[in-house]
């Protein structure tokens, strides 16, 4: 006879599986509600390394580190405001003009649609917009942002500290995150570290390029059509292009207005030339540059921009492939064998030696030494990657001249 009763289903969770949950909801529930803290971090670590070559550099011609960085800063203060000074007022006399020549522009243009036939019904759309309730609009959402401007300013403020402060005292800081991580870890955290420059290095040079790029490239067309303020229009396209996706879209708008009075023709013509830089930076030269100096493959470089664009807007595309370049490089320098991949036993025993010399070099060693053994081993490495018995011969013989 069979026992139809149903089965009681008991699940019993221990204590230690109770805590990791706990402390797992508390992580993201803490993720979620810091997360423009960790945003002020992660744009802060890119400013030290951005700047901390050129500090570097200035230290070694006899400078000392604090008026090195008020030199860095001083002269970026100078640029930033000659760069604002030469491009706002330019860019708003324009806009001045477009709202007070937009009637009269409507009425052309709807005039010329209406000679053909199947221009009418789009000049009939263009008659009824609302110029001016668009102009009131646009006000009105200036006035609501300002709240939002204002707060970015002040993230902006306090990142900017954070990244002096780091880089005013670099080695307090280095032996904070050292005295965090295990010992046995130290010589991975320093590969981490030495790369991570190399990476924020890159990107800011790709960023320079594309701007570079796009400003030459706006200058010689808009003088070209002998466009008087085509210098200012340069410099704002060669500033909106930081910004991905639709910076070069933003470049373009005040370039294309500012021939407008010179017919149709020139009009489309500058329209037409600066859709194709943007297809040819977007598609050809952004992957190519950041894709060679971040090790990043195109469609890498893509996929991360588009992620980071959804998730955090503007400023997520921004910071899109620093941190792709960064967790991809994470992943290598940890030696965690993805799918499909597998690391050399070589690359292997020359980590374990290199990590028993670490701690054989920084045993009793106070933490701003250990870190200066860290950084040492990791350079040792990295010079020479490529050639794993030559990096265990310099290892061996790091640790006999310590011996000696």
């Amino acid at each position: 006879m069979s026992d139809d009763r149903p089965r009681a289903i008991r699940i019993e969770l221990s204590a230690r599986t109770f805590v990791l949950a706990l402390v797992s909801i508390a992580a993201v529930w803490l993720a979620v509600r810091l997360w423009n803290v960790a945003l002020v971090l992660i744009v802060a670590l890119v400013l030290v390394g951005t700047f901390d070559p050129l500090v570097a550099w200035l230290e070694r011609r006899g400078f000392g580190r604090g008026r090195a960085l008020a030199l860095i800063f001083l002269l970026i203060a100078i640029g930033i405001a000659a760069i604002f000074a030469l491009t706002i007022p330019p860019l708003v006399d324009q806009l001045q003009r477009i709202i007070d020549t937009a009637p009269a522009e409507r009425r052309k243009l709807v005039e010329w649609l209406q000679h053909y036939k199947l221009g009418v019904p789009v000049a009939n759309t263009v008659r009824a917009v609302p110029l001016d309730d668009l102009v009131k609009r646009a006000g009105n959402w200036l006035l609501a942002a300002s709240g939002d401007i204002l707060g970015a300013i002040g993230y902006g403020v306090t990142t900017l500290f954070l990244a002096l402060y780091l880089l005013a005292d670099p080695g307090r800081a280095k032996s904070l995150l050292y005295l965090l991580v295990p010992r046995h870890q130290h010589i991975k955290l320093s590969r981490i570290l030495l790369e991570m420059k190399v990476i924020v290095g890159g990107y800011m040079r790709g960023q320079v390029i594309t701007s570079v790029a796009i400003a030459i490239f706006t200058f010689g067309l808009l003088t070209a059509f002998h466009v008087e303020d085509a210098l200012a229009l340069a410099m704002f396209a060669g500033l909106t292009d930081v910004i991905p996706f639709i910076g070069g879209y933003l470049a373009s708008a005040p370039a294309i207005v500012s021939v407008s009075g010179q017919g149709t023709a020139a009009l489309l013509i500058v329209a037409a030339a600066m859709f194709l830089y943007q297809e040819f930076e977007s598609r050809i030269l952004v992957p190519r540059v950041y894709g060679r100096t971040l090790r990043l493959s195109p469609a890498v470089v893509l996929v991360a921009l588009l992620v980071g664009g959804t998730l955090l807007g503007i400023l997520g595309a921004l910071l899109a492939l620093p941190v792709a370049a960064g967790l991809q490089m994470i992943v290598r320098e940890t030696r965690v064998e993805l799918p499909g991949e597998h690391i050399d036993d070589a690359v292997r025993a020359r980590d374990h030696k290199a990590e028993r010399i670490y701690e054989q070099l920084s045993e009793g060693a106070p933490v701003d030494e250990a870190v200066a053994i860290a950084e040492r081993l990791a350079e040792t490495i990295k010079a020479n990657e490529n050639d794993s018995r030559k990096v265990s011969a310099e290892l061996t013989a790091i640790a006999q001249h310590k011996d000696d």
